[in-house]
């Protein structure tokens, strides 16, 4: 256990259970935090943990929470709605502010605080999970292996697994934004399924088609490379069918609509249920080049998602409560290092480089 706590809040949502079973079984004990009650007391009984119930929108009994512990994990979103007013309470109480998030705009928000976090003795972490831990060391690696590359794409597929309910609603709440790639160093916006490709990965061909995952803003920030594109593996057949639905974005984009979604979801999603999560795994790739033509392509197999992102926001947690890490804003493999991703329970080798010409012979 750190010898001193930190909170985990949204301890109750699906991926944010996984965090505090995760944490009981490595022997940390977390303050538990969410706004509703009684799934949150049920929760912390069972694990022996303290339980407090905290509204974000109470920026006085936020803080209150906070002075009591030396860091905080934040896994309740749609985060474009939470990591804000917990950002400022932990700058305001001087308490590491970590996140699960994936969303773009989210990393955006919080990487630019990095003054702000340095005045305040903060470290600021986005992103301690499966978005982006394993792809954001991916792409410190292939930057190692071509220092001068002018672009990197990265792209991820699984042989098994499912959404939760809060990955859903998040990606729900980003419409009408379907797609997005950072050309030149700037965050552009793109349509559905705007590129797509077959990919390499460790375990075969496949087709993927780009998304406006979170290493678009990350990988930037951990590299510099200025152009960069995320895919993730998708049929050829879905890949034509999501084309097709490009005109009726606009209409579920509305509030109205997003809001009948997200009642949906809450209904009928759960998430990868525990057999999944013990034996699916995902296979990431990445490829960099510069203007010479020059290329670098690597791979990597990691746990299903959920499973990687318990065990690696606690990972990060723990070293942050320990000190590990400096004041400021930081992506995982910028405050970590790449070899990072290889340290993670349940990674069972590190990223693997190879050079592309040759490998695509």
């Amino acid at each position: 256990m750190p010898s001193t706590p930190w909170l985990l809040y949204g301890a109750y949502g699906y991926t944010g259970e996984l965090i505090a079973r995760e944490a009981a079984r490595r022997g940390d004990a977390p303050i538990l935090a969410g706004r509703r009650r009684q799934p949150l007391e049920k929760l912390a009984a069972e694990l022996g943990f303290e339980a407090k119930v905290v509204d974000l929108q109470d920026p006085g009994s936020l803080r209150t929470a906070l002075e009591r512990v030396s860091a905080v994990l934040l896994a309740a979103g749609p985060f474009v709605h939470t990591s804000r007013p917990m950002v400022e309470a932990c700058l305001a109480t001087a308490t590491h502010y970590l996140d699960i998030t994936g969303e773009m705009g989210v990393f955006e928000s919080v990487l630019h605080r990095a003054e702000e976090a340095r005045e305040a003795g903060v470290a600021l972490l986005p992103g301690a999970g499966f978005d982006v831990v394993p792809s954001d060391c991916l792409a410190a690696a292939l930057a190692q292996a071509l220092p001068d590359a002018s672009h990197l794409d990265l792209a991820f597929t699984s042989d098994r697994g499912s959404a939760s309910r809060g990955t859903l609603r998040t990606a729900v709440e980003a419409m009408p934004h379907a797609g997005a790639e950072r050309r030149d160093g700037k965050i552009v916006a793109t349509p559905l399924a705007h590129d797509a490709r077959r990919i390499e990965f460790g375990c075969g061909s496949r087709w993927a088609m780009t998304i406006p995952w979170g290493d678009v803003s990350t990988a930037f920030h951990t590299t510099g490379i200025p152009n960069i594109r995320v895919y993730t593996g998708t049929p050829e057949r879905r890949i034509r069918q999501l084309r097709r639905l490009r005109p009726l974005l606009p209409i579920v984009g509305t509030v109205p609509i997003k809001r009948l979604l997200q009642w949906w979801i809450g209904r009928t999603v759960v998430g990868p249920d525990a057999e999944t999560r013990s034996g699916a795994r995902v296979h990431l790739w990445g490829e960099v080049g510069n203007e010479a033509g020059a290329r670098r392509e690597a791979t990597l197999e990691v746990p299903e998602g959920y499973a990687l992102t318990a065990s690696a926001a606690v990972e990060l947690v723990s070293r942050v409560v320990a000190g590990a890490l400096e004041p400021g804003a930081w992506t995982p493999a910028g405050a970590f290092g790449s070899d990072l991703i290889a340290e993670i329970p349940g990674v069972e080798q590190a990223v693997q480089l190879r050079d592309s010409q040759l490998s695509s012979e």
